[in-house]
């Protein structure tokens, strides 16, 4: 195998296998999903979802950790065309086949880049409560940093002493454990270590607002499904033209919950990516 090109990041990744794997299978309903979480967040909050659509869809599911996320490495560059490279670097290294690619947040901006960057290589798309626009970072994201950063200053055995720190910055409890899912063991250390750099982070917070296509010819011309959390503003009514613009072929799903779909309501999400899915 080839290296990695200069700038690129080795994704760390979990592969949930389809029980009907075949890999003789070159058919689009046999193609592997490629699933990009959010900031701060990891491969491992999007387990069991991986599990299910596995099963259910009879097809491969890689589950990621995009660049200065979860175990894979550390860039001083984070934006969206650098972790898009990333993802197209991966889809290369493991001989993957127009992948669908479904991405949460910052995980639906990499996704779409990617889709239009290089659109013969991805299937279709489905984008989980963001869009193709500038939109910048709410002020939610800074606390959850300096939360974190609190944590980091202190030496912590465990995370319930984690959690007495951070619950000073007054964030509800599902905020404070995922939050917290960034400590872990160091081997051979009884105590916890953040692995996620939280100085390259703090920098990315306008690159993460922003989108790298404002206009143009570009487009992506596969399926692409938007799911719009109707109490967050990641997919204003505004944002529509431009999704039509990039995306000529999505449809847009509105559900009733917070910015955190997939955990917020997963028995609607399953339900719509697998219809979505099953059409093509």
């Amino acid at each position: 195998m080839r290296g990695l090109a200069a700038g690129r990041v080795r994704l760390a990744y979990e592969l949930h296998r389809s029980s009907k794997h075949d890999p003789s299978t070159r058919l689009a309903k046999h193609a592997p999903i490629l699933f990009l979480h959010g900031f701060l967040g990891s491969k491992r909050e999007n387990r069991q979802m991986s599990r299910n659509l596995a099963k259910e869809l009879a097809r491969d599911v890689y589950a990621l950790d995009l660049r200065n996320h979860g175990d894979s490495g550390h860039h001083p560059k984070h934006d969206y065309m650098e972790m898009a490279l990333d993802v197209e670097s991966f889809i290369g290294q493991h001989g993957l086949v127009r992948p669908t690619l479904i991405g949460h947040s910052m995980g639906a901006k990499t996704a779409l880049t990617l889709a239009l960057h290089s659109p013969k290589l991805v299937y279709n798309v489905v984008a989980v409560d963001n869009c193709p626009i500038n939109l910048p970072i709410g002020p939610d994201f800074l606390t959850y940093l300096e939360g974190m950063a609190k944590v980091e200053q202190h030496t912590v055995r465990t995370h319930a002493e984690a959690d007495e720190i951070i619950r000073q910055f007054e964030l509800d409890p599902p905020v404070r454990l995922w939050l917290l899912s960034n400590f872990v063991k160091e081997n051979g250390s009884p105590y916890l270590r953040l692995r996620v750099p939280l100085d390259i982070l703090k920098k990315a917070m306008g690159p993460l607002g922003d989108f790298p296509y404002n206009s143009g010819n570009v487009t992506f011309q596969g399926p692409t499904l938007f799911l719009r959390a109707l109490q967050s503003n990641y997919i204003p009514q505004s944002s529509f033209p431009l999704i039509s613009h990039f995306f000529p072929q999505s449809e847009i799903v509105d559900m009733d919950c917070g910015h955190w779909i997939v955990q917020d309501r997963p028995k609607q999400f399953q339900e719509e990516v697998v219809r979505f899915l099953q059409k093509y």
